[in-house]
């Protein structure tokens, strides 16, 4: 059964939204052993997107399309479709009950033009959204084809898809194989010499090994293709533990992991707080911890002491120690993790500080950096020389503190 994905928007084309509901559906369509075959970006045209939809619809069985669900003018997606399928517009009366009650209980009255957003193809099953105004819907045509609309925004479309979508998907027939992936996420290391410590398992198709960088990491990704997911599992376990022996050092995460949010639960598990410390990352090591919600349980703050005068006045580092040692030192980190710990009376203190680039700082090389972790038995410190340029070195840097967090609480 072979799949396309239409994908609406002059934003999307113009680059300036990204593109990450492909990733998505495509991860997750190859699970149900869904083939897909094509992706096409299409701008809001209303000519365009009738002939890209009339194409999909003589190569592929399934045609599923994203965007152009809105109330604006420029949301043309249902009404392209429905034309193409001579099919009228219809009102979905439960839709429009429940874009009313979605302005209702935030004490807004609704525009005249969400109305549209209630209206579908004839014949439509309609996919109810629950995190916005524009539901999905599934149509069944005549010539044995089917059209799946989906919203644009990615939290609507995963929420549309997780909840509606995946079952209907998973009963279709005549699926062909599925794909089952393991990926490890890796830093600290360079893509090639990642490879250098695989080469002799790598060459095999089922499973197979690919490899992708990103700032700041590298991804491993084992995948496998049979008739059952069990069998396939069964054919990346082997390969996946091999590799997890040989990267150990350099893993921070697997799979669809979050390191912060594999390290707030281990935080919340241990009932421990934590503070940090940052230099050469500037706010983000923070800014990660914080994206998890309810990190106010365990995350009791941080001090961004970018520069010598910062480190001093913020967290009391002695100025000549400073001068003797440097600013990127293994004494510098453990003082301001040991520091920053006092300082907001945490169970651990962490902090990172390096040179992240474009130029050297203190005659020491781009992409050092040190992260030092205080802990009840004592402080640790970390030395890494990480790869890329300023923005992979500082995400880098960030992984690596996590990573180092996540290593001792699993370990106590």
């Amino acid at each position: 059964m072979k799949a396309e994905m239409i994908f609406t928007g002059t934003e999307l084309l113009m680059g300036h939204t990204l593109n990450s509901n492909a990733q998505y559906l495509g991860r997750n369509l190859s699970n149900l052993g869904i083939d897909v075959t094509l992706h096409t970006t299409v701008g809001d045209d209303w000519d365009r997107m009738a002939l890209i939809f009339k194409q999909a619809l003589v190569r592929s069985d399934i045609i599923i399309t994203t965007g152009g669900l809105g109330p604006t003018s420029d949301d043309l997606t249902k009404e392209t479709i429905a034309e193409v399928l001579d099919l009228p517009m219809v009102l979905h009366e439960e839709s429009m009950a429940s874009i009313k009650q979605y302005f209702l209980v935030r004490n807004n009255e609704m525009p005249d033009s969400n109305t549209k957003q209630a209206y579908f193809p004839k014949g439509a099953e309609v996919l109810p959204n629950p995190c916005g105004t524009a539901p999905g819907a599934i149509i069944e045509t005549k010539s044995n084809k089917i059209v799946i609309i989906l919203p644009g925004p990615p939290w609507e479309l995963e929420a549309i898809y997780d909840n509606s979508l995946e079952p209907y998907l998973a009963k279709l027939p005549v699926r062909g194989d599925v794909t089952r992936f393991n990926i490890f996420k890796l830093t600290g290391i360079r893509e090639d010499n990642v490879q250098d410590l695989l080469n002799d398992l790598d060459g095999v198709d089922n499973p197979e090994i690919s490899y992708t960088a990103r700032p700041g990491e590298v991804h491993v990704r084992v995948s496998a293709h049979a008739k059952t997911a069990s069998e396939a599992n069964n054919l990346i376990k082997p390969l996946g533990n091999e590799i997890k022996k040989r990267l150990k050092p350099y893993i921070f995460a697997t799979d669809n992991e979050k390191i912060e949010f594999v390290v707030g639960d281990l935080l919340k598990e241990k009932k421990m707080t934590i503070a940090v410390a940052e230099s050469c990352t500037s706010g983000l090591l923070e800014s990660r911890l914080g994206d998890v919600p309810g990190c106010s349980n365990y995350f009791r703050g941080g001090v961004v002491c970018y520069s010598k005068l910062a480190k001093e006045k913020f967290l009391c580092l002695d100025s000549e120690e400073l001068n003797k040692h440097g600013t990127v030192s293994e004494w510098a980190a453990v003082s301001m993790a040991e520091n920053v710990r006092q300082l907001l009376n945490s169970d651990l203190g962490l902090a990172i500080t390096g040179v992240a680039g474009p130029s050297t700082s203190e005659n020491k090389p781009i992409g050092l950096i040190y992260v030092a972790l205080s802990t009840p038995e004592g402080t640790k410190c970390r030395k890494y020389k990480l790869p890329g340029r300023r923005t992979a070195i500082r995400q880098g840097g960030v992984n690596a503190s996590l990573k180092m967090v996540r290593h001792y609480l699993q370990e106590i």
